[in-house]
């Protein structure tokens, strides 16, 4: 399955787990959701989604890799910065199911993190069983 996700900043974290939750099948008894974003300057993250926390990571990932650098690749887009954060974020992530659900832990949310916004996005969704 395929989920749209917008985004307003340049860089910016958006919670998409109940999206990601519709996505699964009520029927899988137990399986692995996958969610991967095909995109290089964007990632998906398993973490709390509390509005202090969420900023905290736009700030880290700004310390980590700034947005201005001596970064080769600025003179093809002037986004290097971007990817950068994108490899150190990941492309997917892997949730287990159980009972028709995300067994996610009780403060963990699906993020999506956006890192050369803003942007229309793709996320794809896949639910594989045993």
């Amino acid at each position: 399955m395929q989920l749209d996700v917008s985004t307003s900043e340049r860089v910016d974290v958006v919670d998409v787990t109940e999206s990601v939750r519709d996505a699964v099948p009520s029927a899988v008894d137990r399986g692995v959701c996958t969610v991967f974003v095909p995109h290089t300057t964007a990632g998906v993250v398993v973490n709390e989604a509390e509005p202090r926390l969420l900023g905290d990571v736009e700030r880290a990932l700004e310390k980590l890799v700034p947005r201005r650098g001596d970064y080769d690749h600025d003179d093809v887009d002037d986004n290097a910065d971007a990817h950068l954060r994108a490899t150190l974020l990941g492309e997917s992530a892997s949730i287990p199911v159980r009972d028709g659900d995300l067994a996610l832990g009780t403060w963990q949310s699906v993020l999506f993190v956006e890192c050369d916004g803003p942007r229309s996005r793709r996320l794809d969704v896949t639910v594989t069983t045993p």
